[in-house]
């Protein structure tokens, strides 16, 4: 597989406009650790290994362990995600799948129980911003991700 097109190249201003919206994320009062799980399990539903390769660098940066890196896609079966990681993840799966999922009520009512509604639009903000991403990365084949 080769990169399409250098998308950030061709366009600086579409990436600049994602990066802003990435600020934004960057900035949100969400635990960072929670940041990472959901652009993590987001990455991993969409198929981008650049972005998956870079988040789970990152979270490692800051403490993340392995085991919990290792099952992130399998967190409904492990003990190792906190009742709000996993409405997090829910959601998360939720919002990435929407057009399969709707966002269930439930869903969505699980993860307003364990943030308040701030969080919930950071949240939201944040998956909807990883999604974006991904997109981006996949449909243009970019391969590798810098390290800073």
């Amino acid at each position: 597989m080769k990169t399409r097109i250098q998308w950030t190249e061709v366009d600086p201003a579409a990436y600049k406009a994602m990066s802003a919206v990435q600020a934004y994320v960057n900035n949100c009062s969400l635990d960072k650790k929670l940041v990472y799980l959901v652009e993590i399990r987001a990455s991993q539903i969409n198929g981008c290994a650049f972005c998956l390769d870079m988040h789970c660098f990152h979270a490692r940066e800051i403490g993340e362990t392995e085991q919990r890196l290792y099952t992130i896609a399998g967190w409904r079966e492990t003990p190792f995600f906190s009742d709000k990681e996993r409405a997090a993840l829910a959601l998360t799966e939720a919002v990435t799948l929407v057009a399969g999922t709707n966002v269930p009520d439930d869903v969505y009512n699980e993860a307003a129980r364990h943030f308040s509604d701030k969080e919930i639009v950071e949240l939201l903000m944040l998956i909807v911003t990883i999604n974006g991403w991904n997109r981006m990365v996949v449909a243009t084949r970019k391969l590798t991700a810098e390290r800073k």
